[in-house]
């Protein structure tokens, strides 16, 4: 549980607490955290107002519990990929699970990606993904180092690439589309690594 955030609240009979949260994503990312008021959340629910507080205490409560959902889930994929033995390993597992919270977790991530560092709760988010960046930008650096990766590219640079391919995944996949996740997590692995790779 993130700091200042309360117990999760069980909601009143035909109101999943999950649903508020859900309406809430999608408004943020159809019109904008900041043009989204509490009139326009419990006019997309059909509640009042102290039926949609009976779930969640604010607007700023559903924005802090989705970017917690999609930075908590590239935070958990980045540590697997560290637990990984080799350079070669760790950059193919963080580029699999980045690809997947993607897909699981596409509102959220997208929320994510359209910040604009107006609050607090954004500005921490932003500082967390910025962490989660130069790490991987390390990562970057240690398969250079092994020779995976070409040494004459910048790794910052070659980072952002990739993740500027991943990340464009939130503008077009459906997850009831036609392209199998799984199929694209390796499609993107084998056009990110191809690209990138040593010549011998």
């Amino acid at each position: 549980m993130t700091a200042g955030a309360r117990p999760a609240r069980r909601g009143r009979p035909g109101h999943a607490r999950e649903d508020v949260i859900r309406a809430g994503v999608e408004l943020f990312n159809e019109q904008g955290y900041d043009a989204t008021s509490v009139s326009d959340l419990t006019g997309r629910l059909g509640l009042t107002k102290s039926a949609l507080y009976h779930h969640v205490d604010s607007k700023e409560q559903i924005l802090q519990i989705a970017l917690e959902d999609a930075l908590g889930g590239l935070e958990q994929a980045l540590a697997d990929a560290l637990q990984q033995p080799s350079a070669a390993e760790r950059l193919q597992t963080i580029i699999r699970g980045a690809v997947r919270v993607l897909t699981d977790r596409q509102p959220q991530v997208t929320l994510l990606l359209r910040l604009r560092g107006n609050s607090e709760i954004e500005t921490a988010a932003l500082a967390r993904r910025r962490r989660f960046d130069r790490t991987v930008t390390a990562l970057m650096r240690e398969a250079q180092s092994e020779g995976l990766v070409r040494s004459d590219l910048d790794a910052g640079v070659a980072t952002r690439l990739i993740f500027g391919m991943i990340n464009s995944v939130v503008e077009w996949y459906r997850p009831d589309g036609p392209v199998d996740p799984d199929l694209l997590r390796e499609e993107i692995l084998r056009v990110a690594l191809g690209g990138l790779a040593a010549r011998t």
